[in-house]
């Protein structure tokens, strides 16, 4: 059995995705099945993603800092030559704070931690091919601005968040691992809160290419309607569909947030992370279990306590075989669950995902709605998939998984909020 560390208090959610970029728009459009997902250019060779293509600094803040005039200047000022992962945090990582309503002086307070790693792959492609054809034009913050730690530094200096920070990276499971870790800071008293951020991840066509090629990424089937490509769990599955979005979650010790009275979105009580000692790509079963079983044992809970579960799901082959086995291993089939995956609405946002799927977890609960499977026509397991429409359900607990190359494999157990009197 696992230490219990008691419960984290979710004072703020922010997302910017394809689909929306505030919590409502998000959860409204989980609760409709609607996808982001579209070919990602013209001819043969196009791959399916949901991407960020409208996604630019200064609108982002005309549209979210009307009113603070100099917080969009200073958005400008330090983000706005960044890569696409700096800006993306930036945005979110403002939204989160400002939503949760912290004065500078919790601010200063404040950890920070940074999901991800490599994250800039496209910017120092594009850099290195540039430097390649005109070496005079190289500009000197390529020296920062390549790292993830830049990441960090906009977000800290655009908060004042001056505790403890870093960038985690753990590939797909960077988000959840992330979260994580924040949780662990909160409820050992090293901050009383800590504000979660994961970037849009950046890949170069080399990377997308590379992925292609390992048979990972849907791009066969269904190029006429892409947002039909990403199938978790379906029998015509082909692999995952990329996606670009950024997530920030402000995170709070539950005597923090009630002494200042802030609103509580839900609450981190457990997690989970195991490794399966092996290298490479293929996912193992026994430590998926393993993960969920940690996460389960430090919440305090057994699995019949579980209502719904945001799936890793990814719509590969192997890889929802895998999970749906893991899954079968720790909760049965038991009627009352409810699985879905959030990837085919909002793409594969690889080390964005976890954290982006923890704030769909958390909008399902709040809202007592299972978002659809959108293209679930033909399962090929006996779990207790979530149908190709919305369901409202009781949801008061739920777990989300987030399993990544190189055998790691994070759960983490959420829940609404305990009356208060």
């Amino acid at each position: 059995m696992s230490p219990q560390p008691g419960p984290v208090a979710v004072t703020a959610a922010a997302v910017l995705t394809p689909l929306a970029e505030d919590l409502d728009g998000f959860t409204a459009a989980l609760l409709a099945g609607r996808s982001a997902v579209t070919l990602g250019g013209e001819g043969d060779d196009a791959l399916p993603v949901a991407a960020l293509a409208a996604f630019d600094l200064a609108s982002w803040a005309g549209r979210h800092l009307a009113d603070k005039p100099e917080d969009a200047a200073r958005l400008r000022k330090v983000a706005g030559r960044a890569a696409l992962p700096a800006r993306s945090a930036a945005c979110v990582a403002l939204r989160a704070v400002g939503d949760a309503r912290l004065a500078k002086e919790q601010l200063a307070d404040t950890a920070l931690i940074v999901a991800g790693s490599n994250l800039a792959l496209a910017h120092q492609a594009q850099t290195v091919l540039g430097h390649d054809r005109a070496p005079g034009r190289l500009r000197a913050s390529y020296a920062l601005t390549h790292l993830d730690v830049d990441v960090v530094g906009a977000v800290s200096e655009l908060t004042g968040i001056r505790a403890e920070g870093w960038a985690l990276g753990g590939a797909s499971a960077s988000g959840t691992l992330a979260l994580i870790q924040a949780a662990r800071t909160v409820a050992a008293g090293w901050a009383e809160r800590a504000l979660v951020v994961a970037p849009v991840a950046e890949l170069s066509p080399v990377e997308a290419e590379a992925l292609r090629r390992t048979g990972a990424m849907a791009d066969e089937h269904f190029r006429d309607e892409p947002a039909r490509m990403c199938r978790p769990f379906d029998t015509a599955r082909q692999g995952f569909v990329r996606g670009e979005g950024a997530a920030a979650l402000v995170l709070e010790h539950p005597d923090a947030a009630r002494r200042r009275g802030a609103r509580v979105l839900a609450e981190i009580t457990g997690h989970g992370q195991r490794l399966d000692a092996r290298r490479g790509t293929e996912p193992d079963a026994a430590g998926q279990e393993r993960a969920m079983r940690t996460a389960l044992d430090t919440a305090g809970i057994g699995p019949d306590d579980i209502d719904y579960v945001n799936a890793h799901g990814t719509g590969s082959r192997l890889g929802d075989a895998t999970e749906a086995a893991s899954l079968q291993a720790v909760f049965g089939t038991r009627p009352s669950l409810r699985i879905n995956s959030t990837k085919p609405l909002t793409g594969h946002c690889l080390s964005a995902a976890g954290l982006i799927e923890a704030v769909a977890t958390v909008a399902q609960l709040r809202a007592g709605t299972v978002h659809p499977n959108v293209n679930l026509h033909e399962p090929d397991t006996t779990l207790p998939l979530a149908g190709r429409t919305a369901e409202q359900r009781p949801l008061r607990c739920a777990l989300s998984n987030s399993f990544a190359f190189g055998g790691i494999n994070a759960s983490v157990v959420i829940r609404l909020p305990e009356p208060r009197p």
